[in-house]
C-alpha cells in the first residue's frame, strides 16, 4: 500500500520531485492506487501530476489506466482517465497500436489519442486506417480527425481504401481525403459520385435558412442568375444544394486570414428566391477594409442594369451589423457598426426611413450627426444599429437569407462559383454537407 502523503504531496511544487522518484521506485506496488486517484473526481491531486508518475513507470501505468477506462463508472471519471490514458508518450506506442482492437470503445478512441499525442499518427496511419470503420461513430470520427490532422502523406493509403475497400472504411476515407487535398486528392470515379449525387438530390431541394457566423450577402432583384454573375466577375458555376452551397460559405468564412487562403475564394449564387437573388460570402463584405470599395463598385455597377442592389453584414455571434444600398447608379446608404474605430468612415449617404424610425422609437434625433449627438444617446445607437442589417433588409422588402425557409418561392439552381481570388488561387480544401 503507499503512503496517501506521497501522492498527496504530488501536488506540492516543493514536494513533488522527491514524492515522484519514490512512487516510481515502488513500480507495480503503486500503480493501482495512482490510477483510481487520477479516476477520483474529488481528489485534491490534478491528474497530470500523477500521469507523469505512470509514465516514468511504463507498462504497469499503462495497464491501470486501461483498467480504469474498462471500469470508470461516471462520466467525470471516463474524462479524467482518458486524459491521462492518453498521455503516457512515445514508450508505450506499441501499446496503443495494440489497444486499437481493444472491445471497449473508449479504449480504442483513447489509444487514437494516444498515437497522435505521441505524434506518431502519420506513421501509425496504417493502423488507424481500420477504424475510420468501427462501428462505434466516436471512435471512427476520432480515427478520421486524427487522420486528417497527419497531412497529405496519408492520401496514397486513402485512395487505395477508395478504390479496393473495405466497403465500411471507404466513406470517412472519401471525407479524409476532401479535408486533406480537396477535389484534386480524389479520383475521377469519386468526383462523378459525388456530382451525380448533387444531381439526384437538386430535383427535390428545398430552401432552408442560409446561417453562418458571419453572414455577407448581396442581394439584387429579379432571377438573372447568369447576368449577376458576369456583372460580379464570377466564373466556373457547379450546381449545388442549398445545404452545400452555405456549408462552403460558412467553412470559407472560418478560413479567413490563413497562409494560402483568404476565405474570398467562392461565392454561393441562389436560384430565385421570392424575387430576389442573392450572392453569399466573405467576398461580398461591404464592410471589410479589404472588400468594401469594391463591393460597393460592383453594387453600383449591378444597380444601373437591375434598378438597385444591396449588400449587408451581419455577425451572428454579436460582431455587428453594416448595410449598402445602391439604386439606379447611385450610392444610396452605406453605414456599419461593429465596434470598430474607423466605422464612422464608412458612412455614406442620408439615414434610410427604417433607421430614422428606429431612432424616433429611441427617443433620439432621427437625422443625427455623431459628432453633435451626446456620447449616451450615441451609444443606446451603436448597441441598437449593431444588430440591424436583417431589420434593414426586411423594411426594404428584400429576401433575407436568414429568413428563409423550405416555403420561400423558389425558381431556378444555386450555384458556387469562382471569384476572382478562386481564380487567381484556387480554393481551399474541405468536406461538405450535400
Amino acid at each position: 500500500m503507499v503512503n496517501a502523503d506521497l501522492i498527496r504531496d504530488l501536488g506540492r511544487p516543493d514536494l513533488y520531485e522527491a514524492a515522484a522518484d519514490a512512487l516510481v521506485t515502488l513500480g507495480t506496488d503503486g500503480v493501482e492506487q495512482l490510477a483510481r486517484e487520477v479516476m477520483d473526481a474529488e481528489s485534491p491531486v490534478d491528474w497530470r501530476p500523477i500521469t507523469a508518475v505512470l509514465r516514468r513507470i511504463g507498462d504497469a501505468g499503462f495497464d491501470s489506466l486501461l483498467q480504469g477506462l474498462v471500469s470508470a463508472s461516471t462520466e467525470e471519471s471516463r474524462k479524467r482517465v482518458g486524459f491521462a490514458f492518453s498521455q503516457l508518450g512515445l514508450a508505450v506506442l506499441d501499446r496503443y497500436t495494440a489497444a486499437l482492437a481493444h472491445p471497449v470503445p473508449l479504449v480504442r478512441r483513447q489509444a487514437v489519442r494516444g498515437i497522435e499525442h505521441c505524434g506518431e499518427a502519420g506513421r501509425s496511419a496504417a493502423a488507424l486506417l481500420p477504424l475510420l470503420g468501427d462501428p462505434d461513430q466516436e471512435v471512427a470520427r476520432q480515427a478520421q480527425d486524427t487522420l486528417i490532422r497527419t497531412g497529405e502523406h496519408v492520401i496514397p493509403l486513402l485512395r487505395r481504401v477508395r478504390e479496393r475497400g473495405p466497403g465500411r472504411q471507404r466513406a470517412r476515407a472519401l471525407t479524409v481525403l476532401a479535408e486533406l487535398g480537396g477535389e484534386p486528392a480524389l479520383s475521377r470515379a469519386d468526383t462523378a459520385a459525388i456530382e451525380r449525387l448533387i444531381r439526384i438530390k437538386l430535383p427535390d431541394d428545398r430552401p432552408e435558412p442560409l446561417w453562418a457566423c458571419w453572414n455577407y450577402w448581396m442581394a439584387v432583384p429579379g432571377g438573372d442568375q447568369a447576368g449577376i454573375m458576369r456583372t460580379l466577375g464570377l466564373t466556373d458555376p457547379r450546381p449545388v444544394t442549398f445545404a452545400l452551397g452555405n456549408d462552403i460559405v460558412d467553412a470559407d468564412g472560418h478560413g479567413c486570414d490563413t497562409d494560402e487562403h483568404t476565405g474570398y475564394e467562392r461565392a454561393f449564387v441562389t436560384p430565385e428566391l421570392a424575387g430576389w437573388t442573392l450572392v453569399l460570402g466573405a467576398w461580398c463584405d461591404p464592410h471589410g477594409q479589404e472588400r468594401r470599395e469594391d463591393v460597393l463598385r460592383l453594387c453600383t455597377e449591378l444597380s444601373v442594369r437591375y434598378g438597385q442592389a444591396q449588400a449587408y453584414y451581419y455577425g451572428g455571434q454579436g460582431d455587428g451589423s453594416a448595410w449598402l444600398v445602391a439604386e439606379h447608379g447611385t450610392v444610396i446608404r452605406r453605414y456599419g457598426e461593429t465596434g470598430e474605430a474607423e466605422d464612422e468612415l464608412l458612412t455614406l449617404g442620408k439615414p434610410l426611413p427604417y433607421e430614422r424610425a428606429r431612432r424616433t422609437e429611441l427617443g433620439l434625433q432621427p437625422d443625427w450627426d455623431a459628432a453633435q449627438e451626446g456620447e449616451d444617446d450615441e451609444e443606446e445607437w451603436r448597441w441598437t444599429a449593431h444588430d440591424l442589417a436583417p431589420d434593414i433588409a426586411r423594411s426594404l422588402g428584400t429576401t433575407n437569407p436568414l429568413d428563409v425557409t423550405a416555403d420561400t418561392p423558389s425558381h431556378g439552381t444555386g450555384v458556387i462559383a469562382l471569384t476572382p481570388y478562386g481564380v487567381a488561387h484556387g480554393v481551399p480544401a474541405g468536406a461538405y454537407r450535400i
